[in-house]
């Protein structure tokens, strides 16, 4: 069964069972300033395992992309992405427990969708702290789907439970199902710590609400948030401990064996991280962003350069990025036809690759002039300084230890990975600041700044011109961020008759209403709809009085009054024919 298999039976399944089909979300999560991409499948669907109504329904399933940046420095092993692609179903207030864990156990056991000897399934479920009680319920449910007690381990909070996304808001215990991977028959008891034992399928029950008090109050409504990763279970349906021995990765590892004129197996890890960071970089770039030296850009780029590095110690001389990106491209058992963004942006995708890798070439031929100083100039070269080459220049640390040893130098391995350990210790620091809100936080003020971002964009059409279309937001309890695009810099008459627009509607009071309807008619009815590139069928549509009409799912404000002051503090570039502005409430 190949990847494309499986997301068409997943999805069909739960079609089935009555849920609805929706598309992935773009990987630039809207309005969210938690985090740079969309890193689970439950992350686009927040407001609706809040409460909000979808427009959809109760029953929902999808196959979205996500990205975690926090894998970047794990991939090079079997298992580990930077991209990857989560298979979920969502009941919003509808079935629970009992109906889901059914569910998980027929597509997983029956001949007609995976077909996996019960024998090799074992299950883990939540133990129970002082906040929340063992999950006897998913157990039995999970017995009377015939599977044996000595199959099922009860684990504490850091293994089976979910959230929540924030500080506060929707969290519960979950079940994960573990597929036998060893050679010969299951053990009749389950290990959770044997890693033969592969984690392929989980179910999240949230049936609490955490409070600002810490609390863990029991939900009137509980939902259903399911995860299942492609690339692993693909791999595992297969008999693959390696993931990329599936046809997700062949073409790919084939493309760089061509290139490189070496062989898989002769440098597993340069092959991995080549073919894992080239194909993020491919839908990165297919959702907006762009190479720089901040947040989403900044990941963009990292992961373009390494793939460059790796593919220089497998001896690659010429720029090869856009190869492997065409490999993604053309790759008929997963992507091609399937996502638009792709075929829509492809031209794109390869020139912005080319253009990084001819940029990143020059600045590694420099880095080696720089090494060379040194060594000329002092006969050394300490720990500390081999740090600073490595994150001046790009330089892999194996590239620096082949660059000393051709002159029979070593490095102070304990002084350079000290110096990197510092670095990461401030990088962690700094980055903290991006989860204090987010996902989970509805507050007030972010509520405010979410309202006034729609505000701030159909002021900007009508001073601008139609031409300006939201291709990013950020916001914060502190600010909004607002991407747009648009050629030049706005002056500073600009900028006022925008600010003092978007107070006149303030000043007006204009009622905020929802309305849901189908995604053309919303186009019909002139909403605006730019970000992202899919819509499922039927959409949120948010009206401010006769000024503004987005689609859009929340949260926003009643009535523009109660947004305060709205003030332009800053506007930028952000990238060729983009602007950025910053705002504030007061």
């Amino acid at each position: 069964m190949n990847a494309r298999e499986l997301k068409d039976i997943f999805v069909n399944f739960f079609i089935t069972k009555g849920h609805v089909e929706i598309p992935s979300a773009s990987l630039i999560p809207e309005n969210d300033p938690s985090t740079l991409f969309i890193s689970a499948g439950m992350h686009p669907l927040v407001p609706y395992l809040l409460g909000q109504p979808h427009p959809q329904g109760v029953r929902l399933v999808d196959v979205q992309k996500c990205v975690r940046t926090g894998d970047i420095d794990d991939v090079g092993d079997t298992t580990h992405h930077t991209f990857f692609e989560m298979l979920g179903n969502w009941s919003l207030g509808d079935y629970f427990k009992k109906d889901m864990i059914a569910s998980s156990f027929e597509f997983l056991t029956s001949k007609k969708y995976l077909n996996i000897d019960p024998k090799y399934l074992a299950i883990t479920c939540f133990i129970g702290d002082e906040n929340a009680p063992k999950d006897n319920d998913s157990a039995t449910f999970w017995l009377t789907q015939g599977i044996p007690q000595s199959k099922i381990a009860f684990l504490p909070k850091e293994n089976n439970w979910w959230g929540p996304a924030g500080t506060t808001g929707p969290c519960g215990p979950d079940s994960e199902m573990f597929y036998w991977t060893g050679d010969g028959a299951a053990p009749q008891a389950f290990d959770p710590n044997d890693t033969r034992w592969v984690e392929i399928w989980n179910d999240v029950f949230m049936q609490y609400n955490k409070n600002a008090d810490g609390n863990y109050v029991l939900l009137t409504k509980p939902n259903v948030d399911t995860g299942m990763g492609v690339e692993r279970t693909t791999a595992v349906l297969n008999g693959f401990a390696d993931n990329y021995l599936t046809t997700i990765w062949q073409p790919i590892i084939k493309k760089i064996e061509e290139i490189s004129d070496k062989k898989y197996y002769d440098d597993l890890k340069a092959f991995r991280i080549i073919a894992d960071h080239l194909r993020t970089a491919v839908f990165m770039i297919a959702d907006g962003v762009q190479p720089s030296n901040k947040e989403a850009g900044y990941v963009l780029r990292r992961v373009i350069r390494r793939a460059i590095r790796q593919g220089k110690l497998l001896g690659i001389e010429s720029n090869f990025t856009k190869l492997i990106a065409q490999s993604v491209l053309d790759n008929q058992d997963n992507y091609a036809g399937v996502y638009s963004e792709l075929n829509q942006n492809t031209a794109k995708i390869l020139e912005l690759l080319e253009n990084e890798e001819i940029k990143f070439r020059k600045t590694l031929n420099n880095g080696l002039k720089e090494i060379q100083k040194l060594i000329d100039r002092q006969k050394a070269v300490s720990g500390s300084e081999a740090f600073d080459l490595y994150q001046s220049f790009g330089f892999p640390v194996e590239m620096i230890e082949e660059e000393l040893k051709r002159n029979n130098l070593t490095l102070d391995s304990v002084e350079f990975n000290l110096k990197k350990q510092m670095h990461q210790n401030l990088s962690q620091t700094l980055s903290a600041g991006k989860f204090k809100s987010g996902l989970a936080d509805h507050s007030e003020i972010i509520t405010k700044y979410h309202t006034a971002t729609h505000l701030l964009h159909q002021s900007l059409r009508n001073i601008l011109g139609p031409h300006v279309q939201q291709s990013g937001s950020n916001i914060t309890r502190e600010r909004l961020r607002f991407d747009f695009s648009h050629p030049e810099k706005l002056t500073e008459d600009q900028l006022s008759k925008v600010e003092a627009m978007v107070n006149d509607q303030i000043k007006l009071a204009l009622p905020v209403t929802m309305e849901t309807m189908k995604f053309v008619d919303a186009q019909k009815s002139g909403a605006l709809a730019f970000f992202g590139t899919k819509y499922p069928d039927t959409v949120s549509v948010y009206t401010m009085g006769t000024f503004s009409k987005e689609v859009c799912t929340g949260p926003h404000v009643t009535n523009t009054s109660l947004l305060g002051h709205f003030h332009i503090t800053k506007e930028e570039s952000a990238g060729s024919g983009k602007r950025r502005i910053y705002a504030v409430l007061d």
